[in-house]
Parts: structure tokens; C-alpha cells; sequence
């Protein structure tokens, strides 16, 4: 067989992956929409509004909000939700800075805990333990598109009188037991951040069966406001978390998608499942039986270097990459990073203690490290291909276990 292309040898990867993002006449008819129409900001527009019901709808949940990106549609949602100083949110330590800063945002304190080791999701064993008088919410991130433990979460949250709020920003179009995230708790949030899957380069939205929820935070959002009130009346202290128009119309010609497109993710991933699992060293990021669809922002799987001869995480990376397949860097654990580590995080906080606030992030989270160092990421665009990319990724996988001696004892050329 030949070497690998790290080394020089032809890449296993033939033809390319789907391009990301999609764009097609929808996009191009939704901004030419806009344009003429001269309504380019959301309050005289139809475009967000629009978007705010059919993306609820599509996700079986009464309201949306949408907002300017994923990380304000957390802050939003906490703010409405009436967290602040003296509160404290059970947060997974694996997970973006957004989970544990828009917590901070509102003055509350980001307890992380660990996850499981199957999923890579907030263990709910760890979030009861954590559970203190302070504790007033839960942020369930979807990690990867795969749904948290939603009926243990929510168990939980109903028996300890805690807000759910589900952190949605990998898992549109996800479902769990056949009903789609989002509406599980209180509010879910979303991303269309470029990478997302469905992006308008930025955007959020917040998503909510409950009418009182949904119009605080409509006014959060929009400087204090409340919908059919006078324009220059400010209620409550909001800020402009507002979407323009021209992302609402892109939004809505990327979800007349999203159902097609998380069909062909879930799809493949099962193929790359089947795939993947008979290759030592590689085990997927399992899929719960509850879990009915995956909208796999990612698919991830872990990597064991004694599969391949030790060969080191970074260079079975920089081979995969060689052979045509894309690789998307996995989170640091919270507590690893330097707002932190450097004890910066407590500028936000008031009327707390030092030593409170730096034991959450000494404690242990041996899942969470693994999590972050030893998985691989492919990104969502390539699970939009087909059968034949699958057999691809599976293939450039098995050359460089195969070639593993090779690429230890060998610099690249």
C-alpha cells in the first residue's frame, strides 16, 4: 500500500467533501428580498419574526427569540430567566467558554462538573451531587448534537426546583426520544456561527414553551422593552441583542434544509459507527438508544495511541488532515483555561468568597481531560457526503494505523 501522505504518498480522500456553508437561490432570493424591501432592521421587518416562529415550530416549542449570536442567546435567556449575584449554575466543565462566561455575565458563579465518559455529556450523577442551596439552574450542553441525559436532568431540575436550560448550539434538529432539544426545560439556545449547522456567519436564537419567559427575554433583548408598548418605554435593564434582517432571511433558507441535512449526518455517522469500531484504537462517541436523531455537529470519536503503535495524538492528526480528512480542534476543559486558572473569572462575581469560587476549578475532571486530549473532531460538512466519503474517512484511518511505524520513526517531508 502506499506511504502515507504525510509522508509523501498519494491522499486516500478523492473527491471533495460537500462545501460549507450551503448556499444555493434560496439565499441568493432572501437577500434580494431584504435589499429592495429598504427594511434592513428587525423592528419594521418580517424576516427575523418570520424566522422566530418557523424555527420554534420546527423544534415543536411555542416561541423564539433570536438574537445577535449563540453566546448572547445564553446571557439572554439567563437574564431573563432573573440569575444573578449570589446564584449558582451547574455547568459541564467539557464544553466552550460561552457555556461558563454567559454564566458570569449575570453575576452568577459557573460550577462545572464532569461528564461521561460514553457521551462526553454532563454526567447527571455529578450535577445531583453538586446541588447546593445556592444552585439555581442547569445548562445541558448537547455535545457534538448529542443530547445530555434529558430525563435525568430534568428529574433532577423538577425534584430540586431548578431551571433546565438547554445549551443547543451543536444539536439543531437533534432529538431525544423523538422529540427535538430545545424544549426540554425552560429555554434553549442555539448558534448559527459559521461552523454551525445552519449559520448565518453569526446568529442565536432562544426557544421556550413558557409565555412569561419568553416576553421577559424579548425585552432583555431589545434595550428593556415590551412588545406593543410605546417605542421609547424601557421596563427592565435590557440591552440590543438584536438580528437584522438580512441574517433572518438567510436563517430561513437555511432551515428549509436542516431536516434533510440531519437526516444524511445521522446517516452517515451510523455508517462511520460501524466503520470505525472495528478498528482498534478508535471508539465513536456512543449513541444512546434515546437519542433517535443526531445532528452531529461533529463526529467524535477517541483516539488510543496503542492502537497505532503509540503514535501521538498531534501526528495521527496532521495524517488525517494529509489524507484529505478535516479535523476541528476539540474544546479545553473550562477549568484548564486561563480565566480560570488566573482566578479573572471572579471580577464578575460579588459577595463571594475567594476560596468558593477557586474550589470549582480544583477539583478533578479526569473525563473532561480525556475528552479534550484524546478525541478527534471531523467536522459536520463532512458528514453530508456519502457512502463512498465514509469508506474514505474509514480508509485514510486504517493507512495510517498501518504506516503508525513509519510515521513515528519518520519526520513529514
Amino acid at each position: 500500500m502506499n506511504k502515507p501522505a504525510l509522508l509523501g504518498g498519494p491522499r486516500t480522500k478523492g473527491k471533495d467533501f460537500p462545501l460549507w456553508p450551503h448556499y444555493d437561490a434560496l439565499e441568493k432570493e432572501a437577500l434580494n428580498r431584504v435589499l429592495e424591501s429598504r427594511n434592513w432592521w428587525r423592528t419594521p421587518g418580517v424576516e427575523v419574526s418570520q424566522f422566530e416562529k418557523e424555527f420554534a415550530r420546527y423544534h415543536q416549542v411555542r416561541y423564539g427569540v433570536a438574537v445577535t449570536n449563540g453566546t448572547h442567546a445564553l446571557e439572554v435567556a439567563l437574564a431573563a430567566a432573573g440569575l444573578g449575584p449570589g446564584d449558582d449554575v451547574i455547568i459541564p466543565d467539557f464544553t466552550f467558554v460561552a457555556t461558563a462566561s454567559a454564566v458570569l455575565s449575570v453575576g452568577a458563579l459557573p460550577v462545572m462538573v464532569d461528564v461521561l465518559p460514553n457521551t462526553y455529556c454532563i454526567d447527571p450523577a455529578l450535577v445531583e451531587e453538586a446541588v447546593t442551596p445556592r444552585t439555581k439552574s442547569i445548562i445541558a450542553v448537547h455535545m457534538g448534537g448529542h443530547p445530555a441525559d434529558l430525563d435525568r436532568l430534568g428529574q433532577i431540575a423538577s425534584k430540586r426546583n431548578l431551571l433546565l436550560i438547554e445549551d443547543s448550539a451543536h444539536a439543531h434538529g437533534s432529538e431525544w426520544q423523538g422529540k427535538k432539544i430545545g424544549g426540554f426545560g425552560l429555554a434553549g439556545t442555539f448558534s448559527f456561527q459559521a461552523s454551525k449547522l445552519m449559520t448565518a456567519g453569526e446568529g442565536g436564537i432562544i426557544i421556550t414553551n413558557d409565555e412569561a419567559f419568553e416576553r421577559q427575554a424579548r425585552s432583555v433583548h431589545d434595550c428593556g422593552r415590551i412588545p406593543e408598548e410605546w417605542f421609547y418605554s424601557h421596563y427592565i435593564y435590557g440591552s440590543n441583542f438584536r438580528m437584522t434582517e438580512w441574517q433572518g432571511a438567510i436563517l430561513r433558507a437555511q432551515l428549509s434544509r436542516v431536516e434533510g441535512q440531519t437526516a444524511t449526518r445521522h446517516r452517515n455517522a451510523r455508517l462511520l459507527d460501524a466503520l470505525l469500531s472495528s478498528i482498534e484504537g478508535i471508539k465513536p462517541q456512543f449513541l444512546d438508544e434515546r437519542c433517535t436523531r443526531n445532528g452531529h455537529y461533529a463526529y467524535i470519536f477517541h483516539y488510543d495511541p496503542d492502537g497505532f503503535n503509540t503514535l501521538p495524538i498531534g501526528t495521527f492528526i496532521q495524517a488525517l488532515i494529509a489524507e484529505g480528512i478535516p479535523n476541528q480542534a476539540s474544546y479545553p476543559p473550562l477549568h484548564d483555561l486561563d480565566l480560570f486558572r488566573s482566578g479573572a473569572f471572579m471580577t464578575k462575581l460579588q459577595s463571594r468568597k475567594k476560596d468558593d469560587c477557586l474550589d470549582i476549578v480544583q477539583r478533578p475532571f479526569p473525563v473532561s481531560h480525556v475528552g479534550a486530549s484524546e478525541t478527534v473532531w471531523i467536522p459536520q460538512f463532512a458528514l453530508l457526503g456519502d457512502e463512498e466519503d465514509m469508506e474514505e474517512i474509514a480508509g485514510a484511518i486504517r493507512k495510517i494505523q498501518e504506516h503508525s511505524k513509519m510515521l513515528l520513526s519518520r519526520q513529514p517531508g
